[in-house]
């Protein structure tokens, strides 16, 4: 199952749907400032609840964490992740043994 990930924000009357953690990480440090709400609630794809007769129910979404913009610093803690996945500059970036 391919990695599908949903946010969502201003007090749940906008989600999306991205392909990736970079992908929610991008989306939230570009519309976060702009966003009604500083919460952005992190949702990611599992494996569907089974029917009566066996078959998938459909999509189904787990929270896995809160993006709180109001939290002090919590934007430079994105950054950092952003640039982590990037393998860009960031101790613990892909080829940094540090």
């Amino acid at each position: 199952m391919a990695d599908h990930w949903q946010i969502s924000f201003d007090h749940g009357h906008q989600q999306r749907y991205l392909p990736d953690r970079r992908s929610v990480l991008t989306y939230v440090l570009s519309i976060g400032p702009q966003a009604g709400s500083p919460r952005f609630e992190v949702f990611v794809e599992r494996e569907p609840a089974a029917r009566a007769d066996g078959g998938p129910a459909g999509r189904a979404f787990a929270r896995v964490g809160v993006i709180d913009l109001s939290r002090p610093g919590e934007m430079d803690r994105l950054r950092a992740e952003l640039a982590e996945l990037d393998g860009t500059g960031q101790p613990g970036a892909r080829g940094d043994p540090s």
